[in-house]
């Protein structure tokens, strides 16, 4: 399947989410003593036009780089910068803010959100890496004394899911731990509320998405027993409420569904279920299909006599069926003569290598060797490339005697087959074609001899 490639959806989190308790220049806590300072701040800070703003602050910070306001200056910055739409300068305004406050969680939020979303777009490891140690930062970060409680509730409702996101994408695009990334990606989950997956854009519902797509690599099933209906379940939940990428997503849950399940039937019903709840419930399962060797049983056991299989039938039975039932087979052929008819894939004047499948064929691979009975001349020697079988269409016919087969195991790139040695082969020349003799037509005469 092609990766599911979608524009980048981390869009800039609101601070709505975040809880910013307002500095003035002068307070019960904060006083500005130096009236040059005072004056410098309240003009730059009263600003309306934002990159007006955005230079008057950075001036005085070059001008003030130890004030006392430095803090509220570059929690202000961050606010600017993200009204002009400007990520580098707001992700360095929070930088900044950081080194002065290290546990300042609008700051650690802010440059979560912007390293987060370089590092879906680029998957940079070190920029990945920066994203989740920032989070491992804000979710160690202790309330402050003057936060109240609802506050702090607030703060790390909006923020926590988003450090999890990122500690998830770490995981799987850098530290290749796919296992952490579907446990953060879960965590993740958990902490929104189910309607909040439900909006398209949004991180839970894109997050729902990439944890159907972790569900599907390679390291998956150290998480889950059984990886692919834990990807159909998040995959059908995204596809209820992602409409903009419907086909997409349908496109996928649809291959790993049939890949498991061996065909589409039930899946409407999941995709119903999935669009009640965010997690599967305990009692969720989707029917495993039959192996290849399940599905060859079921059908020798209503064939009455495996003798009348065709040829290609009988080599699939040998290739993938369990040993049980290919060497019952097995018992029938041996020692029995048979035709082969295929592609020549090689040929010597003591053995022919033929390819009989279509598959075998298209591979250009051998799966019958026949060892002949009596050497051929080098006339013979069919060429490689040429078809036997059908001595009405001017083909040779080969026969041999079935003597033994061999298993051939899939991989991960290529099927189970069988190469089969037949003994005693008899190659059989084509037939040559009569030509009629020509007959005069009727009251024609011919010509005296001069």
């Amino acid at each position: 399947m092609k990766k599911l490639v979608l524009a980048s959806v981390l869009a800039m989190a609101s601070l709505g989410l975040v809880y910013a308790p307002t500095l003035r220049a002068q307070d019960s806590t904060i006083t500005i003593k130096d009236p040059a300072e005072f004056n410098a701040y309240q003009t730059a800070s009263t600003q309306s036009d934002p990159k007006a703003k955005a230079a008057a602050l950075e001036s005085f910070l070059t001008a003030y780089p130890q004030s006392v306001v430095k803090s509220a200056v570059l929690d202000s910055l961050i606010d600017t910068y993200q009204a002009l739409n400007d990520p580098d300068n707001t992700l360095s305004a929070a930088s900044r803010l950081l080194q002065v406050d290290p546990s300042n969680m609008k700051a650690i939020y802010i440059s979560v959100v912007i390293k987060n979303r370089q590092c879906t777009k680029t998957s940079d490891a070190q920029t990945c890496d920066d994203a989740a140690a920032l989070a491992q930062r804000g979710l160690a970060a202790t309330k402050p004394a003057a936060t109240a409680d609802a506050d702090w509730k607030k703060m790390t409702g909006g923020t926590y899911p988003v450090f999890h996101s990122a500690i998830a994408l770490d995981d799987i695009v850098s530290k290749k731990d796919i296992k952490g990334g579907i446990l953060e990606y879960r965590t993740e989950l958990m902490l929104y509320p189910p309607e909040q997956t439900k909006v398209w854009w949004s991180q839970g519902l894109w997050d729902t998405l990439q944890l159907a797509e972790a569900y599907t690599k390679p390291g998956a099933k150290d998480a889950d027993d059984k990886p692919l209906v834990q990807a159909v379940w998040f995959y059908a939940r995204a596809w209820n409420y992602a409409t903009p990428i419907k086909a997409q997503i349908e496109a996928k849950m649809e291959y790993y569904y049939k890949k498991y399940h061996g065909d589409l039937t039930g899946l409407d019903a999941v995709k119903a279920q999935a669009a009640d709840t965010v997690f599967p419930p305990g009692t969720f399962v989707i029917t495993i299909a039959p192996t290849a060797a399940e599905k060859i049983h079921a059908l020798l056991l209503t064939t009455a006599d495996w003798t009348t299989l065709a040829l290609t039938d009988k080599e699939t039975v040998l290739a993938v069926a369990s040993k049980e039932d290919a060497d019952k087979l097995w018992a029938l052929l041996k020692d029995q003569l048979t035709p082969v008819p295929g592609l020549v894939i090689d040929a010597t004047a003591s053995v022919i290598k033929v390819a009989v499948t279509d598959d075998a064929k298209t591979a250009k691979t051998a799966d019958f060797i026949v060892n002949l009975k009596t050497p051929l001349t080098e006339k013979e020697i069919p060429a490689v490339g040429s078809l036997l079988g059908a001595r009405d269409k001017g083909q040779a016919e080969l026969d041999g005697t079935y003597d033994s087969y061999t298993q051939v195991p899939g991989t991960d790139t290529t099927v189970a087959s069988v190469q089969i040695v037949l003994r005693d082969g008899v190659l059989i020349p084509e037939r040559k074609k009569t030509v009629p003799a020509h007959k005069p037509a009727a009251g024609h005469k011919p010509s005296a001899a001069h």
